[in-house]
C-alpha cells in the first residue's frame, strides 16, 4: 500500500513544463524525501556527448522546490527557490539518474534541501543544495495558487 503522504502519482499525473519536456518522473515525494529518475536520452546531452550540467541543475532545483513546497504547504505557507549550488562528479553519458531529496535545515522564513544524483550502477555524478524562501500563501509575489490533491 503507497504512503498516503506520498505526492509522486499527483505530481507525474500533473507535470508540465522542464518535468514533462525531460522526462523526468517521481517515485517518491514527501515532505521528508523526493526522489525522481530519469532515463537520458539525447537531448540531455551537451556537445561532449555528456548529460548537459543544467540537467542536473535542474534535478537538484525540482527535487528540492517540490520537498520544500510539500513541507511549506501543510503550514499554509509556499516556498520559491532562492540560490541553487550543484556540483558536478562524474560524467554520464547514458543510463538511469537517480535523484534523493532530504531536507538539511526547516525553518519558519526559509529551507535547504540537498540532492543527491547517482547512476544507475549507485555511484554519485552531482550533487547540490538549494536554499527556499517560504512565505504565506497569500504574499505569493507569482500570482499562482497552488493546491495539493484533497485527500
Amino acid at each position: 500500500m503507497s504512503d498516503p503522504l506520498d505526492l509522486s502519482n499527483y505530481l507525474n499525473a500533473n507535470a508540465d513544463g522542464w518535468v514533462t519536456h525531460t522526462g523526468l518522473r517521481f517515485t517518491r515525494a514527501t515532505r521528508d524525501e523526493v526522489v525522481a529518475e530519469l532515463e537520458v536520452r539525447p537531448q540531455h546531452l551537451q556537445a561532449y556527448g555528456i548529460v548537459h550540467g543544467g540537467i542536473y541543475s535542474g534535478i537538484v532545483e525540482t527535487l528540492a522546490s517540490v520537498g520544500a513546497s510539500v513541507d511549506a504547504f501543510h503550514q499554509g505557507r509556499l516556498a520559491v527557490g532562492l540560490e541553487n549550488h550543484t556540483s558536478f562528479l562524474h560524467a554520464v553519458r547514458g543510463g538511469l539518474l537517480r535523484g534523493i531529496g532530504r531536507p538539511l535545515s526547516r525553518g519558519r522564513r526559509s529551507q535547504v534541501w540537498e540532492v543527491g544524483i547517482e547512476d544507475a550502477t549507485g555511484r554519485t555524478v552531482a550533487t547540490g543544495r538549494v536554499r527556499l524562501l517560504c512565505f504565506d500563501s497569500e504574499s505569493d509575489p507569482s500570482g499562482i495558487k497552488f493546491r495539493l490533491p484533497d485527500g
